[in-house]
């Protein structure tokens, strides 16, 4: 990247980016203090981590104006290590898990996202959209808070949101919408409305270095290893797939590699100053993306802007009421969801129905993004397979004067195929030659090639004559590497 490339991602939209990242900050406080309470920490954990890495992947991560922090993707994971071991070992989990994801960058395996398709994309967008509005229902909840003061200030935080940009877009209309819904809860006396200072006490003074206290042993490995491994999984996945949806909102490109390597610096630094590790956020970084944030000024503005609100504005910050930050939220919940998928569903292929319903179910059901996007890719490769093995074909032509049958074998050959292609042989015909002709066929696995090797075997031992012709060179290739000196590789 040149120095003007890189002057580009930070430049250009200076006063969108300032703003677009202090709503970000604000929505990010109660979020990371529920994080924190999910992995069963001190609320200041989730509050230092999700500046740390929000600032860090500033810097070093691989999409502008991505907001990345402490999440519930990851939080989850690292709960029953904290409640086993103490949170001094969940510190060296997300070191231990930072240094994974720069290997995993060094790997260049972001690579993989290619295979994750279109319609696991949208299951993804989904399910985080369902989940997101879910995520609210505790604040909504009749039994917990009173009624008719919370569902007024959150609908009229909406129609702020919705309203207020067809008349004045010099300030996003989120940020206005917490002003406005503050000023009010605190005019009128609502002290009966949940407010920020009621999900947990913010940090009252900056985080400090410091070095993970656990033996550097052999068995301290064992026991954070698998924890570090799953977090920096989900961790990359969640970022990779977030990645991709704001590459689509801003019709832009950005670097998968690194991605990997800035959330791993982020998680490796936030370690060592107190902080759980954490991954992109689709929600914020889609509030950041609406509300006009687009180059790296806008997510480091939302990681500086939410250790100054904590650890300087705690006091005001504490007494924002949480139907403000709802409304935003639902926002977001709504502005995720895919609503083209649902009318697609009369006109997408079936195949593309079933995997994306199922991955909106699988995650939904799980809370676990990695189990829905790996049943979403499992079952896009079992139909994209079973596809593919439709599409082949297998004839034959016998010529009466020579006792010849020729078989002529079109299309790919591969494990999903090699039962249609042994019953396409009628070993019981007597014949002099037999041609397997292979022209517009291809090889492609283990599989095939005994397929073959016992089609040409059965042939011969009956005193048939077999020559297999018309291969190609990536199928002679693997046909000489997988047949150990099978019937093919003998006579081909």
């Amino acid at each position: 990247m040149t120095l003007s490339q890189w002057r580009s991602q930070w430049t250009g939209n200076f006063r969108a980016d300032i703003l677009s990242g202090l709503v970000v900050a604000l929505a990010l406080i109660p979020e990371a203090i529920a994080f924190s309470i999910i992995a069963g920490v001190d609320p200041k954990v989730g509050l230092y981590a999700s500046f740390m890495i929000a600032t860090i992947t500033a810097f070093f991560g691989g999409r502008p104006g991505m907001i990345s922090a402490a999440t519930a993707a990851t939080a989850v994971l690292m709960g029953t290590l904290v409640r086993s071991y103490g949170l001094d070992y969940l510190l060296a989990a997300t070191v231990l898990a930072g240094v994974l994801q720069v290997i995993a960058g060094a790997l260049n395996l972001g690579t993989v996202m290619r295979f994750v398709s279109k319609s696991v994309m949208t299951g993804f967008v989904n399910a985080l959209a369902i989940l997101i509005f879910m995520a609210q229902w505790p604040e909504l909840n009749p039994a917990n808070v009173p009624v008719v003061a919370t569902y007024a200030l959150v609908a009229l935080g909406l129609a702020i949101i919705y309203l207020l940009p067809r008349f004045f877009r010099a300030i996003p209309s989120p940020l206005i919408a917490i002003l406005v819904l503050s000023a009010i809860s605190m005019g009128l006396g609502l002290d009966d409305v949940h407010t920020v200072a009621d999900m947990g006490a913010l940090p009252d003074q900056l985080p400090s270095l410091l070095i993970p206290n656990v033996p550097f042993t052999f068995e301290t490995l064992q026991i954070i290893l698998p924890y570090s491994v799953g977090v920096a999984v989900v961790g990359l996945l969640e970022s990779l797939m977030t990645q991709n949806i704001v590459d689509e909102m801003t019709d832009t490109r950005s670097d998968r590699r690194q991605e990997c390597f800035g959330q791993g610096i982020a998680n490796f630094c936030t370690g060592f100053i107190g902080g759980m590790a954490g991954c992109a956020m689709i929600g914020q970084s889609v509030i950041n993306v609406t509300s006009g944030g687009r180059t790296r000024l806008s997510t480091l503005t939302a990681g500086i802007a939410l250790l100054i609100f904590c650890v300087v504005l705690g006091e005001w910050v504490g007494r924002i009421p949480m139907p403000a930050l709802v409304a935003i939220m639902i926002m977001v919940s709504i502005g995720t969801f895919s609503w083209a998928s649902l009318g697609q569903l009369r006109t997408m292929p079936m195949s593309s129905n079933v995997v994306m319903l199922a991955t909106v179910a699988f995650v939904v059901a799980t809370h676990n993004l990695a189990i829905g996007v790996l049943v979403g890719v499992l079952l896009s490769g079992i139909f994209f397979a079973g596809k593919i093995a439709r599409m082949t074909e297998i004839t034959s032509r016998y010529n009466e004067a020579h006792h010849l049958r020729t078989y002529y074998i079109k299309g790919q050959i591969f494990f999903a195929t090699v039962e249609e292609f042994n019953r396409a042989f009628d070993f019981q015909e007597k014949l002099d030659r037999v041609v397997i002709d292979l022209t517009h066929a291809h090889i492609w696995d283990i599989s095939s090639v005994s397929a073959l090797d016992r089609a040409v075997g059965k042939f011969r031992m009956s005193g048939t004559d077999v020559k297999v012709v018309g291969m190609n060179h990536a199928t002679e290739t693997i046909i000489d590497k997988l047949s150990n000196g099978g019937q093919v590789a003998a006579g081909h």
